[in-house]
């Protein structure tokens, strides 16, 4: 069975959480046009704006990237970001981002509910791309790919064995990051230029467990994993990670929405 490309499916994450980036480009969005903004017109500076919508810089960033991969703000080199064409009826792709399922980060998710998330890097290496890789991530056989592999946390309980692959090309800063305490979307978002996770092709299955994964899971040998196989695109529809996570069989459930509209 095959499924067509599409927004990353509800399972570990909440119905309506969305990321902190793009609560802030909606409220900036909603502002610009709640005080008449016209096209041309040049945007407070980004520290102002990130003190206005009381978020750092880098997600103040993304939050205008978002809006700029929209077409509704533009950035003009040392002089700041001016309105580009905000329209007058509400844009449709960010009325429904509530509602949308989203492609959101375990650390994004943890974040809106409420939790502490945490990790322990088991490897973060830089290594050759193997041929099914570069086919994966569009890259070129050989080219430098990020590897990490990590255990995910949820207020201090164990509930995903995490696999991500990312071209470095896309982020360099990726190689020099502590992902033991850093979000590995937040330092996407951070890039230059950012990298936005905006839709994923999304598989699931069952299976036993591994040796290893019974020892770093802390399972018994009778319990199922789910196993979630995700590739992401940037707002540019470009591959930016290929990640296997592995989920413990009770700490995880898959939910998606069906629909045959084209």
């Amino acid at each position: 069975m095959s499924v067509a490309r599409t927004s990353m499916p509800r399972g570990l994450f909440a119905d309506d959480a969305l990321p902190l980036y793009e609560r802030t480009a909606a409220q900036l969005l909603d502002d610009l046009r709640g005080t008449a903004a016209r096209t041309g017109d040049r945007l407070p500076s980004e520290r102002a704006l990130a003190t206005r919508y009381a978020v750092s810089r880098v997600t103040l960033r993304a939050a205008l990237a978002e809006l700029e991969s929209r077409g509704f703000v533009r950035p003009a080199s040392s002089r700041g970001w001016f309105v580009a064409e905000l329209g007058q009826s509400p844009d449709p792709a960010m009325a429904s981002t509530a509602a949308a399922p989203q492609v959101q980060g375990f650390a994004d998710y943890a974040h809106v509910n409420g939790l502490t998330a945490s990790s322990q890097v088991l490897s973060a290496t830089v290594r050759p791309a193997t041929v099914s890789e570069a086919e994966h991530l569009r890259i070129a056989p050989g080219a430098d790919l990020f590897d990490l592999h990590r255990l995910r946390f949820l207020d201090d309980l164990v509930v995903v064995l995490e696999h991500n692959r990312l071209p470095l090309t896309v982020c360099p800063a990726l190689a020099e990051t502590d992902f033991n305490t850093a979000s590995l979307y937040a330092t996407l978002r951070a890039a230059d230029p950012p990298q936005l996770p905006s839709v994923a092709d999304y598989s699931v299955e069952a299976r036993h467990p591994m040796p290893r994964e019974i020892e770093l899971l802390e399972i018994g040998d009778t319990m199922p994993m789910l196993v979630a196989t995700q590739l992401t695109f940037n707002q540019a529809d470009r591959p930016i990670e290929l990640t296997v996570q592995v989920y413990r069989g009770d700490r995880y459930r898959f939910r998606a929405s069906i629909t045959n509209r084209t």
